[in-house]
């Protein structure tokens, strides 16, 4: 799944998921900074689709401010200002 978080993630021989690979989000200086607003409080889902169209990419904002977000659900909260992922990036990178 090319959205999904353990995209990169190999699979054992036991058919379960090996350690999770990373995918990182590359930080870029013109990365617009975002205030998160109250629609989207604890729903990074939310603000995926929004963004981006696909709501499958909400680990993304995690990814890419691992120094404010440590926890992708309960860290989205109102007022905290976060850097956005642009759309060609995450495709680039992504291949979504």
């Amino acid at each position: 799944m090319s959205s999904s978080p353990y995209g990169k993630t190999s699979i054992g021989n036991s058919g379960t998921l090996d350690v999770l690979t990373i995918r990182p989000v590359p930080a870029y200086a013109d990365d617009p900074l975002y205030t998160v607003e109250p629609q989207y409080l604890h729903r990074p889902d939310l603000l995926a689709h929004d963004l981006y169209g696909n709501s499958k990419l909400w680990w993304v904002f995690a990814q890419r401010n691992m120094d404010t977000i440590k926890d992708p659900v309960f860290d989205m909260v109102a007022g905290v200002e976060i850097f956005l992922p642009k759309g060609p990036t995450l495709r680039n990178v992504l291949g979504v």
